[in-house]
């Protein structure tokens, strides 16, 4: 089954009489270790075309871990992930097809310096998806006007603030025509008054259909955009449910010290 296959069987909305939607990623049993530390144990978890899942946590609770191996950036120890019904592989085209699925934005931004805003967006489509360069820098200039950088094309990373550089990595992703977007707390490396522009896109993309695994640390987003809320501690998933309920009542003793600190501030 290819990642498009699946998909047709994820669209929201389905019969309620028909058989339960196939996840668009699905997370079963997965740990990991790094040497002799574990940092991720037994999670699972569903996300469903459509829907935005904020995961929350403390610090080296794995929550970027677990947003990385959903791409394979980091390797699972044991457990399976599959995107769009299809496991992920382990290396070769067919990974890199299976990261194309995943989009993937960076708390670093991660983009090149050397080349401008467009060719950092057209770049791995081209090479990649095998886009013709006209049609991707059709493709790049609209994404930039959609994220508010239309003027910005031509400039290099070093001549954009940090929001800015931050909007066109969420161009880059977009540019692959993802299934769904992975955002690894894409905020943390932003100064206060930049975090905004960034949140704001990304709200924007979630009331679009866009589905996405957001790590972060800004409890607004997760309260007013997610669907979800996935919290996280000592590499487990100790609690998920709709914003309303898990603000409400975070349904574990953890989840709520870890509310009373966060909403201090």
């Amino acid at each position: 089954m290819t990642p498009s296959d699946a998909l047709a069987d994820a669209v929201p909305g389905a019969p309620s009489d028909q058989a339960p939607r196939t996840p668009l990623v699905r997370i079963r049993g997965v740990n990991k270790h790094f040497g002799g530390v574990q940092v991720l144990h037994d999670v699972d978890l569903d996300v469903h075309s459509g829907e935005v899942v904020a995961v929350i946590g403390p610090s080296g609770s794995g929550k970027s871990t677990l947003c990385r191996c959903v791409n394979r950036l980091e390797t699972i120890s044991s457990g399976t992930i599959e995107v769009g019904g299809v496991p992920l592989p382990a290396e070769g085209r067919a990974l890199s097809k299976l990261r194309a699925e995943a989009g993937m934005v960076f708390q670093s931004f991660n983009l090149f310096a050397h080349l401008t805003v467009l060719q950092n967006i057209t770049l791995a489509p081209v090479k990649v998806r095998g886009v013709a360069k006209a049609e991707a820098q059709e493709r790049g200039r609209r994404l930039l006007a959609r994220v508010g950088l239309a003027d910005k094309a031509d400039a290099h990373p070093a001549q954009l603030s940090g929001g800015q550089q931050q909007r066109v990595a969420i161009a880059r992703a977009l540019a692959m025509e993802p299934s769904v977007l992975l955002c690894d707390e894409p905020t943390s490396a932003l100064d206060p008054e930049m975090i905004q522009e960034v949140l704001d896109v990304l709200a924007e993309l979630a009331a679009e259909g866009m589905t996405m695994i957001v790590v972060t640390h800004e409890m607004g987003f997760a309260r007013k955009v997610a669907d979800r809320v996935v919290f996280m501690d000592a590499g487990r998933i100790l609690t998920s449910a709709p914003p309303a309920e898990f603000f409400a009542d975070p349904g574990h003793e953890r989840a709520a010290d870890f509310l009373s600190k966060v909403l201090q501030h």
